[in-house]
């Protein structure tokens, strides 16, 4: 079974909360696979919040399975006293940066096998003086990755991005063969993690139709087709492009098992759409493994016990689910 390092998120918000939950959800079994990266202040409150039964057992070690308890590694937020539920603050950026980086040396050490987030906010971060893109960047900027990759996977269908946190217009100029097929790569050896050997893979198009031979943009012509040629050429079993109005549902017929979508909206909408609570983010292109909550810190609820943990539970699930990291596909 896996060790899952389980972050417990800004302390602001409801990631305390559905950490416990979740872990109150668990069978005894389950919770030994879990180490909690967090404060103990927080979560032993988010705890007596929601009345779970367990108790957090403090350890030094993340291999340390405490009897009748849910191990816990202390990460000490700064100025307790200070964060208030659902308000922005640069003492919870703070901690839940500290949690977000122990869990990867942990994990880059090997003393966890995959990394499970509760949701920061990106506000607090920069209050915190970090200027990154959430857990996206504090991920990259731990591991020594310059890129990684969103991937949203639900029970019906994955989907990776080319693309994620920028403009539509930064989107179509950064749709070209390189990075497109990067993200290929990125998508098969995700895929591997989940047992899958040869993933097949489809690569929507940027224009509506693919671009109808240049009518509407020449992008899935000049870059997108290129990307794919060059990936099969690699022995991937990519498809592409596939017009971006039908590449999911295709996906859902069991065509194919993930879909590199070209920007943010274009893989999101769908996923969540279709995958809801069971759609959980994947980060592609570390050197550790990690799943996360799809969703917020949910400010306005924080704090109140009306946070529903099912997402978190499927993130805990697909952690338990992952494979180690396959070895890299040979460059082109």
């Amino acid at each position: 079974m896996n060790r899952i390092g389980i972050t417990m998120g800004d302390p602001a918000g409801i990631g305390p909360e559905v950490v416990c939950k979740a872990l109150a959800a668990m069978s005894p079994a389950e919770r030994a696979g879990c180490v909690v990266v967090g404060d103990p202040v927080f979560m032993t409150r988010a705890r007596d919040l929601i009345g779970a039964d367990f108790a957090f057992v403090e350890v030094a070690d993340a291999a340390e399975v405490p009897t009748g308890g849910v191990a816990l590694l202390a990460v000490e937020a700064p100025n307790r006293d200070t964060i208030l539920p659902g308000r922005l603050s640069a003492d919870a950026g703070e901690a839940g940066k500290r949690c977000v980086e122990l869990a990867v040396r942990l994990a880059l050490a090997g003393a966890i096998d995959v990394i499970c987030t509760a949701s920061i906010n990106k506000a607090a971060l920069r209050m915190a003086g970090y200027a990154l893109n959430g857990h996206a960047g504090l991920l990259s900027h731990f591991t020594g990755v310059k890129k990684n990759y969103a991937v949203l996977a639900s029970p019906q269908f994955s989907v990776i991005h080319v693309s994620t946190h920028v403009s539509l217009h930064q989107a179509a100029d950064l749709c070209r063969t390189p990075l497109i097929l990067e993200t290929i790569r990125a998508a098969d050896a995700h895929m591997r993690t989940t047992g899958l050997t040869r993933p097949r893979i489809a690569v929507a198009g940027l224009n509506p139709h693919c671009g109808e031979g240049g009518l509407y943009g020449s992008e899935d012509d000049d870059f997108v087709g290129p990307a794919v040629a060059a990936a099969r050429a690699e022995g991937l079993d990519a498809t592409g492009p596939v017009p971006g109005d039908v590449v999911f549902q295709q996906a859902i017929d069991g065509r194919y098992d993930i879909v590199v979508a070209q920007y943010h909206d274009q893989g999101h909408i769908p996923a969540k759409l279709i995958g809801g609570h069971d759609c959980v983010n994947v980060t592609a292109g570390l050197p550790v493994l990690r799943t996360s909550v799809d969703h917020g810190t949910a400010f306005d609820i924080a704090w109140t016990g009306v946070a529903d943990p099912s997402n978190m539970r499927a993130a805990i699930a697909m952690a338990r689910r992952m494979k180690p990291l396959p070895s890299p596909a040979p460059a082109a």
